[in-house]
């Protein structure tokens, strides 16, 4: 046996002692159940209350999909310059017929006045929802509109901007004084955001995964070094592929049901694949077409 064969023979088995000895010493310890999360059946939220009925973030369409039998909203939020909480996908204000720029570059009372119908067309190309008073909504008042629904509420201010830099404690606030904290899950593409809500909220409200957090689950996953992750969050929100890496393997659902995560899926169109996921452990799914999810989940459940 060569010096090299030798080398490779017992690097091979340190590493084989350590991962062994990791699992002895190391435990997992699942999430504590968090009330917002328990329930009896397949979840169907819509995003932005849906863009398919009616122009996304109105509540002409969070109205349409209330009626289409929906759990709930995927909404994201974001802060005016007089540090008031809407409900607004992007950045920029050009979403609308009024203003461009962004967002905190404007107060409550200017973006108030913007028709949030503006983006819409329908089947026949017409704009339908245009100038017939669809307005852009603070979060106060949605979560005031649908006291019964359940909310997956995303920070999509950086954190290193000043407006995200306020929002984590704001959002909190929010939350404490409309008695809301168990029928909300907070998350934000950016994890820090979530961090910084937390130091506020100490685990009263359910957490969702941002980017980091997916890929170190989903690393550790894949690294046979599963058994070392403490997750830090209770809500995983998933697509097909997260850069080169695919997201949607049965293992990897089974792995993060074992610690007690749940694991919902965004942008799933087809009824066969619905039924899939759901096998594999799948709790809900986040759709721009409540009508059309709402069926097909309650086909694959026949």
């Amino acid at each position: 046996m060569g010096k090299k064969t030798t080398i490779a023979l017992t690097v091979g088995a340190a590493g084989v002692a350590a991962w062994a000895a990791s699992k002895v010493v190391s435990k997992q310890v699942p999430r504590e159940p968090k009330t917002a999360l328990q329930f009896n059946e397949t979840v169907v939220l819509a995003a932005h209350g849906g863009s398919i009925d009616a122009p996304e973030n109105t509540m002409a369409a969070f109205s349409k999909a209330a009626e289409a039998g929906v759990h709930g909203f995927a909404v994201d939020i974001r802060l005016t310059k007089d540090e008031e909480i809407i409900v607004f996908q992007d950045e920029m204000t050009d979403r609308t017929t009024d203003f461009s720029g962004k967002v905190a570059d404007y107060t409550w009372n200017e973006l108030k006045r913007v028709d949030a119908g503006y983006m819409f067309q329908d089947e026949n190309g017409a704009y339908p929802y245009r100038g017939t008073g669809e307005k852009i909504l603070r979060l106060q008042e949605l979560l005031e509109a649908f006291p019964h629904l359940f909310f997956i509420i995303a920070i999509k201010d950086s954190p290193d901007t000043y407006e995200g830099s306020l929002m984590p404690s704001k959002l909190w606030r929010l939350l404490e004084t409309t008695g809301d904290q168990d029928r909300v899950v907070v998350t934000s593409p950016f994890d820090e955001q979530t961090d910084r809500f937390n130091l506020y909220a100490q685990n009263k409200v359910a957490t969702g995964a941002g980017n980091e957090e997916q890929m170190k689950a989903y690393t550790s996953f894949t690294s046979q070094f599963g058994h070392l992750y403490r997750p830090n969050a209770d809500l995983f929100t998933l697509t097909d592929k997260k850069g080169v890496f695919s997201l949607r393997t049965d293992a990897f659902i089974h792995f993060l049901n074992g610690l007690n995560i749940k694991v919902y899926y965004k942008g799933v169109a087809d009824s066969d694949r619905v039924t899939r996921l759901l096998a594999a452990g799948a709790s809900g799914f986040i759709t721009d077409n409540p009508s059309a999810m709402m069926k097909m989940v309650q086909s694959s459940e026949q």
